[in-house]
């Protein structure tokens, strides 16, 4: 990202004539995300592990839970059990160096998607229709050539 504008301008609360905006400021990360992601912890270690057996467990619901605990023969206990699990490790995840680092990152596209000049209905039918074209005439000439190497091998063999 450059320095000046590329933080739609409220990066520091003023516009370029040094009146006051009335949004909040998008503030970026001052570290890089990679540097975010590469840092390791004790808590990270333990968060991951939490997560990774949250997950595993969550496969194996179905198949272990009910023999050992009677509610659990429910198939709406063990979806709900399931997703809990679900859920509660991607907050495990959400709270370690690499998550921090990725939500930096999804601020960041978004960011980024609010600057995109998306196509006009019209561009999209037109280039739309254009990559049909395209592929209907690949698709007649990879058939020809098809069914030009069928007949050499039929000959051949």
């Amino acid at each position: 990202m450059s320095d000046n504008k590329d933080n739609l301008d409220i990066q520091s609360g003023t516009s370029a004539s040094g009146s006051q905006h009335t949004k909040d400021p998008i503030t970026v990360a001052k570290e890089s995300v990679v540097e975010v992601a590469k840092k390791h912890s004790a808590k990270d270690f333990l968060l991951w592990l939490i997560a990774i057996i949250a997950m595993i467990s969550a496969t194996l619901v179905s198949q272990y839970l009910p023999r050992y605990w009677a509610p659990a023969n429910n198939v709406w206990t063990q979806i709900a059990i399931t997703v809990s699990l679900v859920v509660f490790g991607f907050i495990c995840l959400a709270f370690t160096n690499q998550g921090s680092a990725f939500k930096t990152l999804l601020k960041d596209a978004g960011i980024e998607l609010r600057r995109v000049t998306w196509p006009t209905k019209d561009e999209t039918a037109r280039y739309t229709w254009q990559v049909i074209l395209i592929m209907i005439i690949f698709g007649i000439i990879i058939w020809l050539l098809d069914m030009f190497f069928s007949y050499i091998v039929g000959l051949i063999i």
